[in-house]
């Protein structure tokens, strides 16, 4: 028996984690398929037709609806002793990528974003020890090896104002990757025995700034607690709102200082860009085929013509091969 497919558009990717082989979290599957989950390669998930698609067809044709996994746990499943006698060819005759805007119903929160009116009036920029806290992001590489090693204190100044904090901070993240060498080598370690949670380094072993900026303002509130009350400028978890001793949120950091909410984030484009050594930036998009899949069941003619008579008396006219796109039956022989 033979049973021709005939598909359009059908998608070649996944953007959820997780298996349809088996029962599904309470939470759902996990969507992967924002732009921040994207930049790791693993999250970028190829699809082609397998066993699972081809028995999902078979299942959906003769109007059983449920899960693969469900169908195949019933004892009445009706493939049960059908699948070894099943081969396919998947003969797409056209794979293309196309940009894709994936609705995310999580509602994942923009990185680089905030909502609301901003607050400058939080006593972490109107205290007695704000000047010199914040003092620190105004610092340039050689006084801040000074402020790090020799205590120097603190005497540049940047408006305390969470935009302009913000703005520092983003422009500090963006500057070059050093060599571990030298003073700033020296600052480096100091703060790797002061603190646990520093790393600093990328993966060629270089000293990344903004880590130790954001790392010497923990260092400063900590020498700031000897002469004032610093707590007005603490979390309930003892640091700093959205930084850490490696880094900053920017989204974190705005919402303790905002009127609103973290902006919800409900869809992104489907894309994902890396840099391939010899090559240069690469991008892949979201892959759609169409084409014609063959499903070959080498079965008793008796069997092939019950299983067409509950494909027909099922009707179904159009479904998904794997995620989204149109398919439907051209053509079944016997």
């Amino acid at each position: 028996m033979k049973i021709e497919i005939s598909y359009e558009s059908s998608w070649r990717n996944s953007f959820l984690d997780g298996s349809n082989d088996e029962p599904l979290p309470k939470t759902g599957r996990k969507f992967v398929g924002s732009m921040t989950s994207l930049r790791k390669p693993e999250n970028y998930m190829p699809r082609e037709v397998t066993l699972n698609t081809v028995m999902g067809i078979l299942n959906r044709l003769i109007g059983d609806q449920r899960k693969l996994y469900q169908a195949k746990n019933q004892e009445e499943y009706y493939f049960k002793n059908m699948e070894t006698n099943i081969s396919w060819k998947d003969r797409p005759s056209y794979i293309n990528q196309e940009l894709t805007y994936i609705r995310n119903i999580t509602g994942s929160t923009d990185q680089n974003s905030y909502t609301g009116m901003v607050s400058v009036d939080a006593p972490i920029f109107l205290s007695d020890y704000s000047k010199q806290l914040w003092g620190v992001l105004a610092l340039n590489e050689q006084e801040l090896c000074d402020f790090i090693l020799d205590n120097k204190p603190v005497e540049s100044e940047i408006e305390h104002n969470p935009l302009v904090i913000i703005g520092r901070l983003e422009e500090l993240f963006k500057l070059k990757p050093i060599e571990k060498e030298g003073r700033i080598a020296n600052a480096f370690d100091y703060l790797k025995k002061e603190f646990d949670k520093f790393n600093g380094l990328n993966n060629k072993e270089q000293i990344t700034l903004i880590s130790v900026y954001c790392s010497s303002l923990y260092l400063q509130l900590k020498r700031l607690s000897d002469k004032y009350d610093v707590s007005t400028a603490k979390t309930k978890a003892g640091g700093l709102s959205g930084i850490s001793n490696n880094g900053f949120t920017k989204k974190d950091f705005m919402s303790s200082y905002t009127s609103g909410e973290k902006k919800k984030i409900w869809g992104n484009p489907y894309i994902r860009k890396e840099r391939i050594k010899g090559i240069g930036e690469v991008t892949s998009l979201m892959e759609k085929a169409g084409g014609t899949l063959d499903i070959n069941i080498n079965i008793e003619r008796n069997q092939a013509l019950e299983l067409k008579e509950l494909i027909d008396n099922a009707g179904v006219a159009t479904f998904y091969l794997g995620k989204k796109g149109l398919a439907y039956v051209s053509n079944i022989r016997i």
